[in-house]
């Protein structure tokens, strides 16, 4: 989450009438692959908030938090993973972060501000605050403290949405937001694009006065708990939960909801719900049509198996093969040790990862026409790397297909690919991409295809934010300046430089 370099990432909310630390823990485990870069947590023990973050993995930071006993523990409390992106910084940009007035309060998000080095400015010169790191959710907490401190004579409740409504008005771009208030409450609000994710749900334990209530950037943080998913957070929408247990909610700005397709590809686990879609069912139908595309664009193309590159391809390639009337083999192993390629800082970094990740197995490769299904293909270091693995180990023909479309423009809602240098279909037409990865041919996923494949899930999704693929940004405030800065910034950090604060 650092500056306009921020990447999607995992947060966690919870309050009950027991100590929830144990629970925070069990759901940051299950979004671990959100972000293997950071995490912390934040805790209120019913007066003061208790805060560890760290680099490292959930494990690495929870056992620091374990050796605190008794000093760490409360009924509500947030966490967060983060994921490694060029520019971040140490533990310093780690989320959750903290200021000591009005009241006490704990922040983290995920997304980013399209705003941010602006709204930086305008902290410091307006506001008189100081942003000390290079990240979103410091920003997105002085906007909402310096809101509270304005109504600290006002019902709590209503102090709490009228701040969520300012800071509506002046955070620009994509965050999903849970926040802890000491001695007061949980908050959680998503944004009025509804980009990045916000589930809510429920457990009621025997004896308890009231339900455990839980707010999570994918569902299967919930179910992994025993909570019951109730629904998700509406986009412009708030809630407070109070220590008593009362949960208020409010439709606090116009929603126009553009949920984050590249979710349902890509980021999300299979087992999650996102705006009542099941992720695994998406991409079920998302190989059901990238079969038709196949068949369409290369009829004479022969094909002995179909090989996913694990693992969030996997239901897409299972489909794809059913459709086709062939074979769906595990061609490649994964190594689980290794973290996502395509989080991965740096291109060495990315290259010699999939060495590191990606094993095959020659038996189902060797003298066969294999079609490797991939979710996406974005700088095509991944896809030439695996081409030239499967070639390696015997591979007659192979067929690339990615099942999303290809990727062309900057994300600026939170996704690590930010400059067109980034895509190699921003630079290069299909027939030249077939060359530079060494497929025999390439098919992509079409836009029609994709949007059928998730919508069909919750057809009340008018439009999804696919910003990346079609340049269609539906905050309607980034331009070609925005785009520029965003490529400067992010070329300065690569280059090891530090962004002014």
């Amino acid at each position: 989450m650092c500056g306009t370099l921020s990447p999607v990432c995992g947060v966690i909310g919870v309050l009950g009438p027991r100590d929830v630390l144990p629970d925070l823990g069990t759901g940051l485990f299950n979004l671990q692959h959100r972000g293997q870069d950071a995490a912390g947590v934040a805790i209120c023990d019913g007066r003061a908030l208790h805060l560890h973050k760290d680099e490292g993995m959930v494990e690495d930071v929870l056992k620091a938090v374990a050796s605190r006993g008794k000093r760490f523990s409360g009924r509500w409390g947030i966490g967060h993973v983060r994921y490694p992106t060029v520019g971040c910084g140490g533990p310093e940009d780690a989320q959750p972060f903290r200021v000591d007035a009005p009241h006490g309060i704990a922040l983290a998000h995920n997304g980013n501000l399209t705003n941010f080095e602006p709204l930086r400015k305008e902290l410091r010169d307006e506001d008189r605050r100081y942003v000390g790191s290079d990240c979103d959710a410091e920003v997105i907490l002085h906007v909402f403290a310096e809101e509270m401190s304005r109504r600290t004579k006002e019902p709590f409740a209503e102090a709490v949405f009228r701040s969520v409504a300012g800071v509506f008005e002046r955070c620009r771009g994509s965050y999903s937001v849970v926040a802890c208030v000491a001695g007061l409450g949980l908050v959680a609000f998503r944004e009025p694009f509804g980009i990045r994710p916000l589930v809510y749900g429920e457990r009621s334990d025997p004896g308890d006065p009231f339900p455990t209530r839980m707010f999570v950037s994918e569902s299967c943080a919930l179910t992994a708990s025993g909570f019951r998913v109730v629904r998700d957070l509406a986009a412009g929408e708030a809630v407070l939960v109070h220590p008593d247990g009362r949960l208020e909610a409010r439709q606090v700005a116009p929603g126009n909801h553009h949920p984050c397709v590249f979710e349902y590809i890509y980021f999300s686990r299979p087992d999650s719900r996102i705006d009542d879609i099941s992720v695994y069912k998406a991409r079920l139908r998302l190989g059901e049509e990238l079969a038709k595309e196949f068949q369409r664009r290369h009829p004479n193309a022969k094909v002995d198996v179909v090989i996913p590159v694990p693992d969030s391809s996997r239901p897409a390639a299972q489909e794809m093969a059913f459709r086709l009337g062939k074979k769906c083999r595990e061609g490649l192993l994964k190594n689980r040790y290794v973290g996502r390629t395509f989080i991965m800082p740096g291109p060495e970094a990315r290259s010699k990862s999939v060495r590191r990740k990606l094993s095959p197995v020659p038996i189902e490769i060797e003298g066969k026409r294999v079609l490797v299904v991939d979710d996406s293909i974005v700088r095509g270091t991944t896809s030439r790397q695996i081409v030239s693995l499967l070639r390696e180990n015997g591979a007659k023909e192979v067929h690339f297909a990615s099942s999303c479309p290809p990727l062309r423009h900057p994300c600026v809602y939170g996704i690590d690919m930010q400059t067109r240098r980034d895509f190699i279909a921003g630079r290069l037409p299909e027939e030249e991409i077939r060359e530079a990865i060494g497929a025999d041919t390439l098919t992509y996923q079409t836009m029609e295809g994709m949007v059928r494949a998730v919508r069909e899930g919750n057809p009340s999704i008018r439009r999804f934010c696919s910003a990346c693929m079609d340049g269609e940004y539906p905050t309607r405030d980034v331009d070609q300046s925005v785009l520029d800065r965003i490529a400067g910034e992010r070329e300065r950090d690569a280059a090891g430089g530090a962004v002014e604060v």
